[in-house]
């Protein structure tokens, strides 16, 4: 049976165009779109209108970088697929590709089919997955290949975390050989993790155990060295290259000399390094522990580069890096050694609305905005144009925005099953009304009218900036 949803009178914001038009969604996709008021506009019909009038109408967002129930560090990141995916609804995210993980002596299938089985049945919008590479070898290139050819199609690696998921750089020149050949996309965790070893060996020897140290000891000069060296080793591979959670000037500067040379390198950064930084890893009583994750937080002088560099797009895309682990419990075993301390924020319900207060404090335009937190995540990780615009054809993952409505983002209102907010206090305008995943209503007027299950796992092609 047919089902029909027309949203009217609203400012459709894309990445290349803002309209006041009417949308119309019918069986999961986007049917029409027509100038609003016109003859075109006046001739839709649907069973139920909803009213977007002084709102915005824009793409589900697509969060290409999240981390649910992760083992880190003897626990897990608070967030299950369930509560997790509720929570980027609330946000106004409608697609996540969270990271399937191999454990050392094991095979990808095996770390892949896991994910499956924690995710499956479980999620409220529509999910994908990355495979971490942490044991290279002929087997493992073998299903890089395997992984590709049904939709999995880019390999994070770590130059950080020696003992778990580090690779040495004979690992990441040999992976990143094979997806020149089999299409994939390489995705760095660049930091110099065995210098990083020695400063964190010497630090804790000083008696030096605070959360702020964490910061000390991973330098940005280790995380400039490494980026530096991952755009090496993927131009002698002949590799694409994607570097997550970039959070230095030194290493955008980096980013932006190897694309100024013309190599395929792409940079990720996170709503954390542009809205937070060292001040709140040094809050006292232990609070700065609510602020540890890897890379870390920079001073604050760090952010006008982040934000210059999404601006001239020598950084593309804008994700969370969500892996939440509570205060109470999990950060805090790392009381007396921050090098305990689980690494990982949440963020996932908060990244479009702390992108929207960039766009009115002046730092990125409204289409940057969705180009940077829908449209080139999904192309980047070949979900375009199913997601990540709004267009006929595309699935109807649709987000009602009110860009006037004010809010104080708390862990007493948020969704997400963690018992701080690392924007605890922040005052932001503009909120998400209502959204629509493949057309079902998930949140509707600030209510939630989703569930576990209707996401459903989605394949991607390869990377689509890549010739």
């Amino acid at each position: 049976m047919s089902t029909r949803t027309l949203i009217r009178g609203g400012l459709v914001i894309t990445a290349s165009d803002e309209t006041h038009a009417d949308v119309l969604m019918e069986d999961g996709r986007i049917a029409a779109l027509a100038a609003s008021g016109t003859p075109a506009a006046e001739a839709l019909s649907a069973e139920r209108t909803v009213d977007a009038t002084g709102k915005y109408v824009i793409p589900g967002g697509v969060d290409a970088h999240t981390h649910m129930e992760l083992p880190f560090g003897g626990t897990f990141a608070s967030d299950t697929f369930e509560t997790g995916t509720r929570a980027a609804a609330w946000g106004g995210t409608t697609t996540i590709v969270d990271f399937a993980v191999q454990s050392v002596g094991h095979g990808l299938r095996e770390g892949l089919d896991a994910w499956h089985a924690k995710a499956e049945g479980n999620c409220a919008i529509d999910y994908a997955f990355h495979m971490i590479v942490s044991d290279v070898n002929e087997d493992t290139l073998k299903e890089m290949d395997l992984l590709v050819e049904e939709g999995v199609t880019s390999f994070k690696q770590f130059m950080a975390y020696p003992g778990v998921f580090y690779s040495d750089d004979g690992q990441i020149l040999r992976a990143m050989q094979r997806s020149a050949d089999n299409g994939g996309l390489i995705m760095m965790h660049a930091e110099n993790g065995i210098a990083i070893d020695v400063l964190v060996e010497q630090a804790l020897a000083r008696g030096e155990t605070d959360p702020r140290f964490h910061g000390e000891v991973r330098k940005a000069l280790l995380e400039a060295e490494a980026t530096h060296r991952a755009i090496r080793l993927a131009q002698v591979a002949g590799a694409p290259l994607y570097v997550v959670h970039v959070s230095a000037t030194e290493a955008v500067a980096e980013l932006a000399r190897a694309r100024d040379d013309g190599l395929p390198v792409f940079g990720e950064t996170c709503p954390q390094y542009l809205f937070l930084s060292t001040d709140n890893l040094a809050e006292p009583d232990f609070e700065g522990a609510k602020y540890v994750c890897s890379t870390p937080l920079r001073p604050k002088e760090h952010q006008a580069a982040l934000w210059r560099g999404l601006r001239t797009n020598d950084l593309q895309v804008v994700s969370t890096d969500h892996c939440p682990f509570c205060f109470s419990g999990q950060k805090e075993l790392g009381r007396g050694d921050f090098s305990k301390i689980p690494n990982g924020l949440p963020g996932v319900e908060n990244r479009m609305d702390l992108l929207h207060q960039a766009v009115l404090d002046g730092h990125i335009s409204r289409r940057r905005w969705i180009e940077i937190a829908c449209a080139t995540p999904a192309r980047m990780f070949g979900l375009y144009p199913k997601k990540g615009t709004i267009a006929p054809g595309a699935d109807a993952d649709v987000v009602i925005y009110d860009p006037a409505a004010e809010q104080v983002v708390s862990a007493d209102t948020h969704h997400m099953n963690v018992d701080y907010s690392a924007y605890e206090g922040k005052r932001v305008t503009g909120r998400v009304e209502t959204v629509f995943s493949r057309g079902v209503p998930v949140v509707t007027d600030r209510e939630y009218t989703g569930h576990a299950g209707h996401g459903v796992y989605t394949p991607r092609s390869t990377c689509q900036y890549l010739t």
